[in-house]
């Protein structure tokens, strides 16, 4: 590391171990989101931590060691949302939860400002956030295609059955003309 007259200095090893478990969250997310936390209590931030849910790593770091773990890591785009105390929230599940277990925890906080992040390696807005949030989780989602396909499935059965049961009927209606009229033969 480099001081402001380019001179380099030692790094502290415990900074060092930090910003490379910052690499390797920010390496191992599916998708990151930065909030500043200023006016939350520590049990107010472990509350968060539970409404997050075990998929969701929720790290209060300096704005420092946050910034060079995310270059250390080639994230970019969050370079202008390091200001005031800031929280990174790595999510290694679903995105959609993790925004609204954030968004519905800043509605009951006002103090936990959503300040952006990054998805799939590109910038997400605090708006982002929120319409990640409304989105309906992967869940429901693969519940609806499910219910969707178990439709379609079912009314292919009808459409290959239809031929089948039109064919015996007629069979049926012929065999029952032809003893009507073998009948009347006799």
């Amino acid at each position: 590391m480099a001081d402001t007259h380019g001179r380099t200095k030692p790094v502290r090893e415990d900074k060092a171990a930090a910003v490379a478990e910052i690499v390797d969250r920010f390496n191992s997310a599916t998708a990151t989101v930065l909030t500043e936390y200023r006016g939350l209590s520590v049990s107010q931030i472990s509350e968060l931590r539970r409404a997050l849910g075990p998929d969701t790593h929720y790290r209060v770091a300096k704005n420092t060691l946050v910034k060079i773990a995310a270059k250390e890591a080639g994230v970019e785009g969050l370079e202008d949302m390091f200001s005031g105390p800031t929280a990174v929230t790595f999510v290694n599940g679903d995105v959609v939860d993790a925004a609204k277990g954030l968004r519905n925890f800043a509605k009951d906080n006002p103090a936990l400002v959503i300040k952006g992040g990054v998805f799939e390696g590109k910038k997400l807005s605090a708006e982002d956030v929120t319409k990640l949030a409304d989105l309906e989780s992967r869940e429901v989602l693969l519940a609806k295609l499910a219910g969707a396909m178990k439709g379609n499935l079912s009314k292919a059965a009808s459409l290959f059955q239809a031929p089948l049961s039109k064919t015996a009927r007629l069979a049926q209606a012929l065999a029952d003309k032809q003893g009507a009229q073998g009948g009347e033969a006799a």
